[in-house]
């Protein structure tokens, strides 16, 4: 017997208070993949993550995340929202704030088991951070935050990973670093990530999911400046950020 796709969703649709949102959405997501979301403002793609994780309901059409209702496969899923609702001076550190990301995995309450430690100390090392543990969130930088809470989102041991603009305010030299780490966490996670960036998105993932009320998949192969044209309705910008080369190239989608 085959696994089912990490995500498949057929014939959905969802409005806000009868204002249409996402219309006869199709979609599958097979394990490993990694996806690049993109699409105007107001598109829907927020909304689609949100189906996604059970935060919300279709109004038509069924969500499955590894076969299941999305709310019964949470505990398998990684999410990193788009503005975290973290004040930088919030009084923790790096240790404390990945813990938080174990809340509901071994027991709803109480005290951090050891296992739920070893899990933390695991993700730090794995996001790069493990000799910051005992710093506070307040004295990081913006690439090293964005690590932080990537971690947090690792914590709950996922198989999917959904991140939602996780290079916002990033220059380009920490989203590189951001994006090489993403690359290596897809060798184990299925990734699916909403970004404006189709300049440097193009270079990783493997396919893009187009979404502006419909949706439509496209291998990265395809994205042309037409497939923007006729998703923004304008042209975009792509720019290329590289930090290993030594010019940035730039072009018109």
């Amino acid at each position: 017997m085959t696994d089912p796709p990490v995500i498949e969703i057929d014939g959905l649709s969802f409005a806000y208070e009868r204002e249409p949102v996402l219309e006869s959405v199709n979609l599958r997501i097979e394990r490993r993949d990694f996806v690049a979301m993109v699409g105007p403002n107001a598109g829907g793609k927020t909304t689609l993550l949100k189906l996604l994780l059970g935060l919300l309901r279709p109004h038509a059409g069924t969500v499955r995340v590894f076969g299941q209702r999305p709310e019964d496969a949470r505990q398998r899923v990684g999410y990193m929202p788009q503005h975290a609702q973290l004040d930088p001076q919030f009084p923790a550190n790096v240790m404390d704030l990945v813990l938080m990301g174990r809340h509901g995995v071994t027991r709803p309450f109480g005290p951090y088991r050891r296992t739920d430690r070893n899990t933390a100390r695991r993700v730090l090392q794995e996001v790069r951070l493990y000799e910051l543990r005992r710093r506070p969130f307040a004295a990081l930088s913006g690439g090293q935050r964005q690590r932080v809470l990537i971690a947090r989102a690792l914590a709950c041991d996922p198989e999917l990973l959904l991140l939602d603009e996780p290079t916002a305010n990033l220059d380009p030299h920490l989203e590189g670093e951001f994006y090489d780490l993403l690359r290596g966490l897809n060798e184990h996670l299925t990734i699916v990530l909403v970004s404006h960036d189709l300049g440097f998105i193009s270079q990783i993932v493997k396919s893009v999911v187009c979404v502006n009320r419909h949706v439509l998949v496209h291998p990265t192969s395809e994205i042309t400046g037409e497939t923007i044209r006729e998703l923004y309705g304008h042209d975009v910008r792509m720019v290329r950020h590289d930090h290993r080369c030594a010019e940035t190239g730039h072009s018109h989608a």
